[in-house]
């Protein structure tokens, strides 16, 4: 079994033959410029290769392009054997890839999630808030929040002087201020 790297470099090395045959060394009007190779991958042993390819076009472009890369794939093969080098030269498998249907299915999915979000936005355009300005207080804060902003009359916060705002210390020991 040949290492990840080898296999990777021999994918690479088919994509670039196989898309430059296309282009320039096959005379079959199916294929031309309408074919575009998007991945290739080989198997761990080197035997076998999937070449993804996408068609520009309607279904029955897809059907001819398909056609003719079944057609010319013995001819692809010896172009791919011949730059490698290798001593068995894949077999090539020619799969149509799914990548823009999915990107298709993709933009389909956006679009309805922004009509949505331009549905929620015009509905809340004019709409106020059902509670408070902070709904997450507890009624036990609001209470303690009523209690701290009452005013003694000494000025102080707490009934021994050393409110929340005081700089001033209570030690506990002595029953001392120190200031």
């Amino acid at each position: 079994m040949a290492d990840k790297a080898r296999a990777k470099r021999l994918a690479d090395l088919i994509r670039e033959v196989i898309a430059q045959k296309l282009q320039r060394g096959i005379k079959d009007p199916r294929l031309g410029t309408r074919v575009t190779i998007t991945d290739t991958r080989v198997t761990g042993d080197l035997r076998e290769a999937t070449v993804f390819y996408t068609v520009y076009g309607d279904e029955s472009d897809r059907e001819e392009v398909a056609a003719g890369l079944n057609s010319a794939k013995g001819m692809l093969r010896s172009a791919v054997g011949a730059a490698a080098g290798v001593k068995h030269t894949p077999s090539l498998e020619f799969v149509p890839d799914a990548l823009p249907e999915t990107a298709r299915n993709l933009e389909h999915l956006f679009d309805q999630a922004r009509e949505r979000d331009e549905e929620v936005r015009r509905t809340s355009a004019g709409a106020q808030y059902a509670g408070e300005a902070d709904p997450y207080r507890e009624e036990g804060e609001r209470a303690e929040d009523d209690a701290d902003t009452v005013d003694t009359p000494d000025g102080a916060d707490g009934a021994d002087g050393a409110g929340p705002g005081s700089t001033e210390s209570t030690d506990s020991t002595e029953g001392r201020t120190d200031r």
